[in-house]
């Protein structure tokens, strides 16, 4: 099928939204080219560019699932490298509010690895692409447009000292440099309209270390997650890596900051709703100092708003949507997003902007909604009001207490923050009729 639109089209930014936007461009053009600031790993290696890639990562099950069918055989590749699968809720510890939620199976994959090990994965089978080239170390300092600027027809790039700037030419440019897209900017020079920007201020830290892990730390699961509730501003996530270790990443918002030295952090997992973080790292050996991360706030660029932008350009991954990444719904977003521009290429002839980011804008709306709603209900978020919805505070409150006790809900509701279901099917007969067995008003 490659060449079936274009001969060239060019991907801004080689992290996993750009690996994953050139695997489905791959199939459409002719060729496709990847321009990265960074001089990228052979393999599972940390990176300049992804500064988060020694924290917590999440491939969630709806993205797992899409990657596998965008590169058969990633599961297998990554598990071959020392990753682990299991089920998203039988094999995954989750605490809400102080409670364990019930353990049953849910009928999703979850995959633990480190970050370098799945994007060096994804980059390795995009690598091997026969029409896939890659631009290293060098940066995008700009479109190019046509004379009339209604359309863009390539990249202005540099090498990362300044030297060899040249226009790269290309029939589509996707921008998939993160949330440090320079669109937005690049639109008002071309003289469009910059996407209007929904920003949530979370102020969110991290202090990550990594431990070794002898015999079963973690007593068989891939992952425990203790997240905060009302009235809490820290929590954890400990996640199973390949090469026998544990990543254990704490958190804090709106001011609290993790400490940086290993004994402080156990006194910090210590003040934790439950007590398996602290346990974790009381018995474990760190294999290194702490590593720091800040994230004062994430935005979602409405380009689905406006009504006039140039033929030639579309844009994905955290550069149209970034999400507070301790919900881990960022590659996962990124895969969905992939899917979608794979179903705009897949109508013939040039892709249409408005109708892509219509699409876009429809798949994140349920992470967007999900990431959103828990973090604006806690007092000194700031953010955009969300519209109103048949999920009311009160009834996800007694849903996550009914799904302490009851599978069937604890299953609906891991389905659901696992992108696999609808926020909808939260709403079935059957769940309702569960979560209203928890009075109103009830806490845990």
């Amino acid at each position: 099928m490659a060449g079936t639109i274009g001969k060239h089209a060019l991907v801004l930014g080689g992290s996993v939204a750009g690996l994953l936007t050139a695997r489905v461009l791959a199939d459409h053009y002719a060729s496709v080219a990847i321009v990265e600031r960074d001089h990228l790993p052979a393999g599972a290696e940390q990176r300049r560019g992804v500064p988060h890639g020694q924290h917590v990562h999440a491939m969630l099950p709806r993205g797992l699932q899409i990657i596998e069918e965008l590169l058969p055989g990633f599961t297998a590749q990554v598990i071959a490298a020392g990753g682990s699968t299991g089920d998203m809720l039988a094999d995954v510890r989750w605490y809400l509010n102080g409670r364990a939620l019930r353990r049953a199976t849910a009928g999703v994959k979850a995959l633990s690895a480190s970050r370098p090990l799945l994007e060096g994965t994804i980059r390795e089978r995009v690598r091997a692409l026969p029409n896939v080239t890659f631009l290293e170390g060098y940066d995008v300092t700009g479109l190019h447009a046509s004379p009339g600027r209604e359309r863009i027809t390539g990249a202005e790039v540099a090498n990362r000292d300044g030297s060899d700037a040249r226009v790269v030419s290309a029939g589509l440019v996707v921008d998939a440099t993160g949330r440090g897209s320079r669109t937005p900017r690049w639109l008002a020079e071309l003289g469009y309209e910059a996407p209007a920007a929904d920003t949530v201020a979370i102020d969110l830290a991290y202090s990550t270390c990594v431990v070794a892990a002898p015999g079963d730390l973690l007593g068989g699961d891939l992952v425990v997650v203790t997240p905060r509730f009302p009235g809490q501003l820290r929590s954890s996530v400990m996640q199973r890596l390949e090469g026998d270790r544990v990543l254990i990443t704490l958190a804090g918002v709106l001011g609290e900051r993790p400490p940086l030295l290993a004994g402080d952090l156990r006194a910090y997992a210590r003040s934790l709703s439950m007590p398996d973080t602290y346990d974790v790292l009381r018995a474990a050996e760190p294999l290194g100092p702490p590593v720091p991360f800040r994230f004062p706030a994430y935005v979602r660029h409405r380009y689905d708003q406006l009504r006039r932008f140039p033929a030639g350009l579309l844009v994905a991954g955290d550069a149209t949507c970034g999400f507070n990444p301790v919900y881990g719904q960022g590659m996962s977003v990124a895969a969905m997003n992939a899917a979608a521009l794979g179903d705009e290429l897949a109508h013939g002839g040039e892709p249409d902007p408005y109708r892509y980011f219509q699409a876009v804008s429809r798949i994140l709306e349920a992470p967007w909604r999900l990431a959103v709603g828990a973090d604006l209900a806690l007092p000194g978020v700031t953010g955009p009001a969300l519209s109103e919805s048949p999920l009311t505070p009160d009834y996800l409150r007694r849903l996550q207490l009914a799904a302490t006790e009851d599978d069937e809900v604890a299953v609906a509701l891991v389905r659901v923050t696992s992108l696999v279901d609808p926020p909808a099917s939260l709403l079935r007969p059957e769940i309702v009729e569960r979560v209203d067995r928890v009075p109103a008003g009830a806490t845990p």
